[in-house]
């Protein structure tokens, strides 16, 4: 069997950097608990724990963390006999951890064939709801053509309203990179209430953040406060 390269920081950046952080439970558009990375009760971990309980932005990465490397597995298996690139394996983890579906993707199976330019052109046909596009293509770009997309941050939300619906006006980007290191580092025992599920079907694909205007310039404030302390320092 070829050997595949391990879930590591970052991997586990770029696959982050696709996802909303929200360190509460939340409803997402169907109404499945939600928290942290895009975690669901799937991971084994139950999100119940974190209603109305934010946790530390540490406790969040050690979790994702462990959670990724569980799903790891079935892109292992999906890609047997096959050597992926860093590059390959962190899209293919990014699009399962999103889909759940690396084993059955016709794009997989395309690609094993030797038949690479079919396999980028079916890796698409995975953008439903259509919001998911942009996703897709860093995934297929960063599969096929080894182009990475993070920037070792995420689009944090910071407010869930009364009907666990995250307040999209309170975005802000926030830099993870230090957590995610630290967690792959250390790896600290979590708390695994049942069996992981990691191939479990998604009904909805999380959505990449996309703020509103409020949270557009949250976001904006933060960073010119961050470079004017930048400047400030230097002096």
């Amino acid at each position: 069997m070829a050997p595949h390269p391990p879930v590591d920081a970052d991997v586990a950046l770029e696959v982050a950097a696709h996802e909303a952080l929200i360190r509460q439970t939340y409803k997402d558009s169907v109404g499945v608990l939600t928290w942290c990375v895009g975690m669901t009760n799937a991971t084994g971990h139950t999100v119940q724990r974190y209603i109305g309980n934010p946790a530390p932005l540490q406790h969040c990465m050690n979790v994702y963390a462990w959670a990724l490397k569980n799903y790891a597995a079935g892109v292992y298996r999906a890609f047997a006999g096959h050597k992926l690139t860093k590059a390959q394996f962190a899209a293919a983890l990014s699009f399962h951890w999103n889909t759940g579906a690396i084993e059955r993707a016709s794009w997989v199976k395309l690609w094993k064939q030797g038949k690479t330019d079919e396999a980028k052109r079916a890796i698409m046909n995975w953008v439903t709801p259509p919001e998911i596009e942009g996703r897709r293509e860093r995934e297929r770009d960063l599969f096929f053509d080894g182009k990475w997309s993070n920037t070792g941050t995420m689009i944090e939300y910071t407010r869930v309203g009364a009907n666990m619906t995250p307040d999209w006006s309170s975005a802000r980007r926030i830099k993870v990179a230090t957590e995610l290191r630290n967690a792959f580092a250390k790896t600290p025992p979590v708390t695994v209430d049942q069996a992981p599920q990691p191939d479990a079907p998604v009904v909805v694909p999380t959505l990449s953040p996309k703020p509103n205007a409020a949270g557009v310039i949250a976001i904006i404030v933060a960073a010119i406060a961050g470079f004017a302390g930048w400047l400030f320092t230097r002096r």
